[in-house]
């Protein structure tokens, strides 16, 4: 049970991670973490942990989308610019961004980041041919995705942080009668 119990931790602060940086699964894998305790030792102890979890899932899924929306609009953004940051996220992610200085494993990492903003600044430029209103609408929109994955990673947090608190008594309880 304590190395079950070690394991979703360690998947769950993976999960934190992947609140933060696109790409790795966040929410999902916290919520799965604590679906998965539930199972092995009941649910009747994980009321709040998985009721926080659904929640947070939820949550997570409309702040992806509205932060990135409300960077967008802050910015001027048109739908070009949105519609070139996912693009630009999809070929950042496969590696199909030109090659940068680091290589390996770091350049889908890195193309996660830098795919959107390359990508919303060719989509605003084609829309709107002024490299500056392209240039600000491509920034608007990164900076609205970043604020939403650390609004994701400071709830994801919190869920993990709900789950310690609410089981660590249990497995403490349960370690010290198996010595």
């Amino acid at each position: 049970m304590i190395a079950l119990y070690c394991v979703l931790l360690f998947a769950m602060l993976i999960g934190i991670v992947g609140a933060v940086v696109p790409g790795i699964p966040g929410t999902s894998l916290i919520l799965a973490s604590i679906v998965i305790w539930g199972a092995v030792r009941g649910f009747a102890d994980l009321t709040v942990p998985l009721a926080v979890g659904i929640v947070v899932f939820v949550l997570s899924l409309g702040i992806d989308f509205l932060a990135t929306y409300w960077g967008a609009k802050k910015a001027g953004a048109s739908n070009w610019g949105q519609i070139g940051a996912f693009v630009g996220f999809v070929l950042g992610f496969l590696g199909f961004l030109p090659t940068l200085p680091i290589g390996g494993l770091l350049g889908p990492i890195i193309g996660l980041f830098f795919g959107p903003l390359v990508g919303a600044i060719v989509g605003e430029f084609l829309y709107r041919k002024d490299a500056m209103i392209a240039i600000k609408a491509g920034v608007g929109i990164v900076v609205g995705s970043v604020l939403g994955n650390l609004v994701q990673g400071v709830l994801a947090l919190l869920t993990v942080a709900v789950f310690i608190f609410t089981t660590f008594p249990q497995v403490q309880a349960a370690v010290q009668m198996a010595n």
